[in-house]
């Protein structure tokens, strides 16, 4: 489709806490960044793409990107003027909470995500609905129907309009056709193809 894909795995729970995994983001884009002329990178113009846990990790760290004072709170720091072009977050979590009962997964996941197992504020330090700024790059945001965390996204929205952040919303299937969460990776899906051609075209407009 005419991108130069970089395509990366990061440090995991529980062997790796946060905020492990959004240091490795770190350093991925900081490698892009020093060899873009060995591959033909164009580093004018960096795109970063995040499904499920992915996206939670990917919109933290481009708010690390645009928000020095959530940066702060970080033992690294991006390139220096270092912003993504545009971003696209499938299926994401974006805000954290607690959890509601014992059927209630937030809880065990916290626990093996953050050091101290998901204090407040830790919960609101991983919430990514706190820290977006007007700076913060657009966005192309999509769910599905049967997206177990389809629920996040108004929020998501929200904070984006309050931000006056560029950005497309996407909400994939039907009652006839669900699709559920990260449907976009299974490649034999035509929605897939949708989905990641409609991301395509966005990242393109930011070219």
């Amino acid at each position: 489709r005419g991108f130069a894909v970089v395509n990366f795995t990061y440090r995991l729970a529980p062997e790796h806490k946060y905020p492990a995994s959004i240091e490795d983001t770190n350093l991925v884009f900081s490698w892009v960044l020093e060899h873009g002329k060995e591959y033909g990178f164009d580093t004018e113009h960096v795109y970063g793409v995040g499904d499920s846990a992915g996206a939670h990790n990917l919109s933290l760290y481009t708010a690390i990107c645009t928000n020095p004072e959530y940066a702060a709170k970080y033992p690294f720091q991006p390139p220096k003027g270092f912003v993504p072009t545009a971003v696209a977050l499938n299926c994401g979590v974006y805000k954290v909470t607690p959890p509601k009962d014992k059927t209630d997964q937030t809880g065990a996941l916290m626990s093996d995500y953050l050091p101290g197992k998901g204090t407040e504020e830790e919960l609101h330090r991983v919430s990514v609905v706190n820290h977006v700024t007007p700076e913060y790059p657009p966005v192309f945001l999509m769910t599905a129907t049967d997206d177990f965390a389809a629920s996040q996204a108004p929020g998501m929205v929200e904070t984006l309009m309050k931000n006056e952040i560029p950005f497309v919303f996407r909400y994939y299937g039907d009652k006839k056709h669900p699709l559920g969460h990260v449907f976009h990776c299974n490649i034999r899906l035509k929605e897939a193809d949708l989905c990641n051609g409609e991301e395509c075209e966005f990242f393109r407009k930011y070219q």
